[in-house]
């Protein structure tokens, strides 16, 4: 008998907890288990890469709610005679506007606002998995009947007080907690350590052979630039460290290097980085390319990609430029040091502008060195396929 697991994530975006999520959805024996995935948000850039046995569940009500305009939502809640969601999202939305919150005080203020009004899921599942922190944990914890409940980690997780004293209650609903790295682990338990011996390490999981595959498919760069192409991926969010690619970038264009600088990714703060780019006229050498569902042949056809995060639990983004033999300039961000051998595989920089264009300019002037990391990561194992082990394992 097939044993039933739900899968809930926030979405399917171009990022890489939901990458990871995709991977390893492809690689599951379909035989033994019968997969649910729940999302927040539909219509991703990857939801379309879900295998077909993969049951994607309807969207919940109050999310196909918020996404309707405001009179319409309100059209809607006097029709059926029922406020509440209507309620529940004036208060999220009024909480929002008090000031600039971090995600993880975005999803708790979500919840509060909101979970009374997001119904039950009405199955009992043998595993029940939230891919992803905050909003998913949530919901797992307090929304899913499940024998087992297992919650994912996928980045450095530091909470003040108040976040850790109203999300203990939720992680304290799973049976396991996942860290995708090492580093992920250590920050969560400075955080709770009250769950030393229930936290283990499953790496996100990456298929090289597929990876290799999709960046020979489709199109990539298709604006005639001959000069050297650099290339960032992640949400335009402040984690990302955006200001610093920028910086970098006004750098080299001021030291006259022929250059274009792309980025994959959409996210709140694309309005202000648009601004920044216009501010330091770098509209020619800073290009915005928005979510792409297949980066990989973007990747391959860059020649140094550079990831300037201030936290990242794992970097998925870096394991997918080694495996297509990019030299990697990063920036010194807490798990970094869980694939990045200096000097090795890449560059590992400190975390401000001129330090990445150093880095950079590193690559460029010294083409020996470049060769010399493309030749190690030539011979670098690829890929991580292995840790579909330790997740049966998990849920056996």
């Amino acid at each position: 008998m097939k044993k039933s697991v739900l899968f809930v994530i926030d979405s399917l975006e171009c990022a890489g907890a939901e990458k990871s999520l995709v991977t390893l959805l492809s690689l599951l024996d379909y035989s033994s288990y019968e997969i649910d995935l729940m999302l927040f948000g539909h219509g991703g850039a990857l939801q379309s890469l879900v295998p077909k046995e993969v049951n994607v569940l309807k969207p919940l009500p109050y999310t196909e709610f918020s996404s309707l305009n405001f009179k319409d939502a309100f059209l809607y809640s006097a029709k059926s005679l029922n406020y509440k969601m209507l309620t529940s999202r004036i208060k999220y939305t009024l909480n929002l506007r008090i000031k600039n919150y971090k995600n993880s005080q975005k999803a708790r203020l979500y919840w509060q606002s909101v979970s009374k009004v997001i119904e039950k899921n009405p199955k009992n599942y043998d595993i029940a998995i939230s891919y992803a922190q905050g909003v998913p944990t949530f919901y797992v914890a307090e929304k899913v009947t499940a024998a087992k409940k297992f919650a994912w980690v996928n980045v450095s997780y530091r909470l003040d007080e108040n976040e850790r004293q109203f999300q203990k209650k939720y992680y304290d609903q799973f049976n396991r907690i996942v860290n995708v790295s090492e580093s992920t682990e250590e920050v969560f338990l400075d955080t709770f350590p009250c769950y030393e011996g229930k936290t283990e390490v499953i790496y996100d999981i990456n298929n090289a052979e597929l990876i290799d595959e999709m960046s020979k498919i489709g199109p990539g760069y298709e604006d005639g630039f001959d000069g050297l192409r650099i290339l960032t991926i992640g949400r335009l969010a402040n984690q990302k460290g955006y200001d610093l690619a920028i910086g970098a970038c006004k750098r080299l264009k001021d030291k006259g290097v022929n250059f274009r600088w792309y980025s994959l990714g959409k996210g709140p703060l694309e309005k202000d980085i648009k601004e920044m780019i216009r501010k330091n006229g770098l509209n020619e050498q800073f290009k915005l390319l928005g979510v792409k569902s297949n980066p990989y042949p973007y990747i391959k056809n860059a020649d140094i990609y550079v990831q300037t995060s201030r936290f990242e639990g794992f970097g998925l983004a870096i394991a997918e430029a080694r495996m297509l033999n990019i030299p990697v300039v990063t920036t010194r961000f807490d798990a970094v040091f869980n694939q990045m051998i200096q000097e090795k595989n890449g560059l590992v920089v400190e975390m401000n502008p001129e330090s990445v264009s150093k880095g950079i300019l590193r690559l460029i002037n010294d083409p020996s060195l470049k060769q010399t990391i493309i030749q190690f990561l030539s011979h670098e194992k690829k890929g991580n396929v292995e840790e579909i082990e330790k997740f049966y394992q998990l849920i056996c």
